[in-house]
């Protein structure tokens, strides 16, 4: 299966993703989804223009992604969101800050010891 993201905001070094890259999905639980639901690998990265007329905006990208493997273990908001200590360092931690604290659909970068943890739910 593969998906298809258009336009995406990105924050905290997410414009930086480039093809061959690991990738989390999470689904949005706003949404109506239920938090972390597969690993992929991206298959073509392409930043969108910034508009001249706008005098702040975030970073876009638009990707293409091949899902690689489901997640075997539940990983949402409701498992994260007693982590609130913003700098005990721990992996849980920084998903809470990356995806709760401003709870909109974007791509994100990740710690190596985060990528880690989220590789033990699939």
């Amino acid at each position: 299966m593969t998906f298809a993201f258009t336009a995406q905001k990105t924050m905290y070094g997410g414009r930086q993703i480039v093809e061959g890259d690991t990738v989390f999905v999470f689904a949005s639980e706003n949404e109506g989804g239920q938090g972390l639901f597969a690993r992929g690998v991206v298959t073509s990265s392409s930043a969108i223009a910034r508009r001249p007329d706008l005098e702040r905006q975030t970073p876009r990208v638009s990707v293409s992604i091949r899902r690689t493997a489901l997640a075997t273990r539940r990983l949402g908001r409701d498992e994260l969101k007693r982590f609130r200590d913003w700098q005990d360092g721990r992996p849980e931690t920084e998903l809470n800050f990356k995806f709760y604290r401003q709870a909109t659909n974007k791509i994100v970068g990740i710690s190596d010891d985060t990528a880690a943890f989220l590789d033990s739910y699939f």
